[in-house]
């Protein structure tokens, strides 16, 4: 399980936008002075093997530091600098709300406007589209219901491409799962689909119009979606802080291409500081920023929950603000984007490493250096939670996966109890998380009281039921969760402990039948049920040790056809026959002749793993071909 988990920590990387809520406890003091935190980043990297981090923390009046720590290039020792570029992965996407916005406030596109009356050539399936058609503020809002890219799309150099060349590779990820204007599921095409309605209004490319509009206005001097040439810019490294990864030509420019230097993004966030304006110019109005800021399209932001994705700008509460921005990921670099309007300041970082954990301790030593001395704003006094939230009480399974492909363990990992306490609501994650303690809003909306972890705004609605069931929203990472029946949800986990209890049985089982063997001689029928119950186990070792080993690069590894992939697809073939063969043997072949607790013991794990076979088929993970 720790390689699979390897593997979607991974793909989370990719375009990322980070999990919303609040960010693990710092372990890190509070830098007194700017000194001090400069040797604390220097101390992080040094630590954990990261070469250099470019940082802007800018206030209302201007900025506080513009520049960087530790190495550009590690095999020229070149040094990070303010003017270095680092690749800013998702935290691109908001330039194509921004290039929206300012169509809007020209009067020739409405985020309420279709999609389908922009872009004619770009296919897409919605089977709401009658009723419900997929919005401009869908695909900004991330709430069109599609799926997110497939691996092939992420691994694909796409240098020249155009957007349409990009967005016609593979449309299997343009289709809407739910009706749109529900739920929010990250989708990076959808910006790119947002950005062709750009370039279909204008008649210009989106580089070229936000080079033009927003690049140039903002005084993001060298920031540029294509590769630099003739400019500063970083090496992105893999985990060990040592092994380049080639500059990656992602297939959707918009979603995040962006390169651009500390001195470019703290004119970025001055930008949002001084709400859309740069000196006494109105590059967007402070109401279209203000509008990308909150979510509108999904359930829970229907019923008032304000913290969430807007516009390519999403929301959470961090050390008890309310903090809006942008996080990004691409292969070797990760970035944050953050800025609190209510105080005036905000920041940025780049890493230029694939190291999950070192971003979110060194995001974590900036943003409380930048938030030192500031009062977050009082939490509200708590209400009684409504009578009706009792009905709410059960087991939910999350039910807006970002991607389809993962959805088999998003829904058993994520699965959570909420039972109400008195006038709290409790939400208890089944395997490991802390315990969540909400208290009403007002309305169907709530917010978390947990002791480091206060809100001062909702973060959670009950939704109106639907016909389809009953739904609780969330503002974060948890999205949207449906209830599902007790007795399903044990019967879920009565067959993954079944399956997890067979192969544990015919793993602790082998040794003495194998020693057996040697000392009593012989027992063919014995044999021949133990043997093929210890080849599912070697396939589902097999496919596991597959996952784990392709984890370094998972793009090259998984997202063409490579050992990795077709020998994932393999393994899993041959998982589900040798189970269904070891099925045949145990319960129709000639296992009668066996001893009785050979035969027992064989019926036993052989109806564990054909549980485990045909959970994994029915989601399709069975067969699964990664690189299509």
């Amino acid at each position: 399980m720790k390689s699979i988990a390897q593997w979607l920590l991974s793909l989370a990387v990719l375009f990322a936008v980070p999990a919303f809520g609040a960010p693990e406890p710092p372990k890190d003091p509070v830098a007194g002075s700017l000194p001090a935190l400069q040797a604390q980043l220097q101390a992080i990297l040094t630590e954990m093997h990261v070469p250099g981090v470019s940082v802007a923390i800018v206030r209302k009046d201007g900025p506080e530091w513009v520049g960087a720590v530790g190495l550009a290039n590690v095999e020229r020792n070149e040094p990070a600098t303010a003017d270095t570029m680092f690749r800013i992965g998702s935290t691109s996407k908001a330039f194509t709300a921004l290039s929206l916005l300012q169509l809007v406030e020209q009067g020739r596109v409405s985020l309420q406007d279709p999609v389908g009356r922009y872009v004619k050539d770009i296919p897409y399936d919605n089977p709401w589209e009658a009723t419900d058609p997929v919005l401009i503020a869908d695909l900004l809002e991330h709430t069109a219901g599609w799926d997110d890219l497939k691996l092939r799309e992420f691994a694909q150099q796409a240098k020249g491409w155009t957007l349409h060349q990009g967005m016609t590779f593979d449309a299997g990820s343009h289709r809407s799962r739910w009706r749109p204007g529900t739920r929010m599921s990250y989708a990076n095409a959808g910006t790119t689909m947002a950005a062709a309605v750009v370039e279909q209004v204008t008649g210009q490319t989106l580089e070229n119009y936000v080079a033009e509009h927003l690049f140039a206005p903002l005084g993001m001097r060298t920031a540029n979606y294509l590769e630099p040439v003739g400019l500063p810019a970083t090496t992105l490294y893999h985990a060990d802080g040592k092994t380049p990864y080639p500059y990656w030509h992602i297939i959707v420019r918009p979603s995040g291409s962006i390169n651009a230097s500390a001195k470019d993004m703290a004119a970025y966030l001055a930008f949002y500081l001084n709400r859309g304006k740069v000196g006494e110019q109105a590059v967007v109005s402070s109401a279209s920023v203000d509008r990308m800021e909150v979510p509108t399209r999904s359930w829970a932001a229907k019923e008032g929950v304000s913290i969430g994705y807007g516009l390519h700008n999403y929301s959470t509460v961090a050390d008890g603000f309310v903090v809006h921005g942008h996080n990004g990921g691409v292969s070797g670099g990760l970035t944050a984007m953050a800025y609190v309007p209510s105080a005036g300041v905000g920041f940025f970082m780049s890493i230029n490493a694939d190291n999950g954990a070192a971003f979110q301790r060194l995001e974590n030593v900036i943003r409380r250096y930048a938030l030192r001395g500031l009062t977050p704003p009082a939490l509200p006094p708590a209400q009684s939670l409504p009578a009706f939230a009792n009905n709410y009480v059960g087991w939910y399974q999350p039910d807006s996966p970002r991607s389809e492909m993962f959805r088999f363990l998003e829904r058993l990992v994520g699965l959570t109890h909420v039972e109400v306490q008195g006038d709290v609501l409790v939400m208890s994650p089944l395997l490991g998380g802390e315990q969540q303690h909400y208290v009403s809003a007002g309305g169907r909306t709530l917010r978390r009281t947990d002791t480091g972890h206060e809100e001062p705004v909702a973060t959670l609605a009950l939704l109106k039921p639907q016909p389809d069931g009953l739904f609780i929203g969330s503002g974060g990472s948890a999205g949207t969760m449906r209830r599902v029946p007790t007795w399903a949800v044990m019967a879920e986990l009565l067959g993954v402990a079944w399956f997890v209890l067979s192969i544990a049985a015919i793993v602790l089982y082998a040794p003495f039948w194998l020693v057996g063997r040697w000392v009593r001689g012989p027992r063919p029928v014995d044999r021949t049920l133990r043997v093929a119950g210890l080849l599912p186990v070697l396939s589902l070792v097999g496919t596991v040790a597959l996952v784990a080993s392709g984890t370094g690069d998972v793009l090259t590894n998984f997202g063409s056809a490579s050992v990795f992939s077709v020998g994932l697809c393999v393994a899993t073939w041959l998982l589900a026959a040798s189970t269904l063969a070891f099925v045949y043997l145990a319960f129709f072949g000639s296992s009668n002749a066996a001893r009785s607790v050979v035969r027992w013991h064989g019926r036993f794990c052989a109806v564990g793993l054909l549980l485990g076979v045909a959970y994994l088929g029915y989601w399709g993970i069975i067969g699964v071909r990664s690189w299509t």
